[in-house]
């Protein structure tokens, strides 16, 4: 059965079409959701949070092909997290003093997996990490994200900076090099 089809059914209120699409969509939701909250819990039951609300809202969504629908859910996800790290009041910007900027090597993330990397966006503290992943891995400007997270884009900036130095000094502790590209 194809995408388009689930979704006719699932509007229609078909449990199994709607399981179909859980199914179809949970294992990289969850990913998303690992991105923002550091427990797998937290992460599992924010999963669970955007599927309702998917489900709940599905009515009014207008399929037009499946990365319009992965988009869709991942913009539910990513404000499930964000309102998760709002209610247990962890969202904080952390004020940690600039460090020295590493010199790095060229080659240093192609010897990382993509475990190694996302375990190492995983550790930094929440706010550089909800920052880095609006910027770097959502492609979101700095005004949108200070809008999304009620900061000023200057902050946006600084948390972005401040965790590329974090991520270059883990980088440098565990061995690895990397060198600094041009930032949009």
């Amino acid at each position: 059965m194809d995408t388009a089809q689930l979704i006719r059914q699932a509007k229609q209120g078909s449990a199994p079409a709607q399981k179909c699409l859980f199914d179809l969509l949970s294992d990289k939701m969850l990913l998303v959701c690992r991105r923002y909250v550091k427990s797998n819990e937290d992460a599992e039951e924010v999963l669970l949070d955007g599927f309702y609300k998917f489900f709940k809202t599905l009515g009014s969504f207008q399929y037009q092909g499946d990365a319009a629908l992965y988009s869709w859910v991942k913009k539910i996800m990513i404000h499930e997290c964000l309102m998760l790290l709002r209610k247990k009041n962890v969202f904080t910007i952390v004020t940690e003093a600039d460090a020295a900027d590493c010199p790095l090597e060229a080659e240093a993330l192609n010897n990382l997996s993509a475990k190694e990397i996302f375990d190492l966006i995983v550790q930094l503290p929440v706010g550089y990490r909800t920052v880095f992943n609006l910027y770097e891995i959502e492609g979101l400007e700095h005004k949108e994200i200070a809008a999304m997270l009620g900061i000023t884009e200057g902050t946006s900036k600084s948390q972005l900076s401040k965790a590329k130095i974090l991520l270059q000094k883990n980088l440098a502790q565990n061995g690895t090099r990397y060198v600094k590209r041009k930032s949009r």
